[in-house]
């Protein structure tokens, strides 16, 4: 799956362009390396996603088939690393120009 589509479809980032601006401005990291929206995502990559001065590691535990319904549902795919998935609910509400 496109890291853009993983990025929006696991509510890590609110909407499919601010996650395809983000990654050309080298914002995401995909197993340590910059990645761009088209890079491969897949079980067991690891993610870092640089919003300013707040950085924010996960794991990919899965692949979502479909958009996820609520923050519970998008645990399931994503591994907030460090415990704090509060994250999320911030993650969600960037408002735009800032991702």
């Amino acid at each position: 799956m496109r890291l853009d589509k993983f990025l929006k479809l696991t509510r890590l980032i609110k909407r499919r362009t601010q996650a395809n601006a983000l990654c050309d401005q080298g914002g995401v990291s995909l197993n340590g390396k910059v990645a761009k929206a088209a890079a491969t995502v897949k079980p067991g990559d690891a993610l870092e996603i640089r919003f300013g001065n707040r950085t924010v590691r996960a794991d990919v535990l899965a692949l979502p088939t479909r958009a996820t319904a609520n923050l519970a549902e998008a645990a399931q795919y994503v591994g907030i690393r460090g415990g704090d998935e509060s994250h999320l609910d911030a993650l969600a509400n960037v408002p735009d120009g800032e991702a």
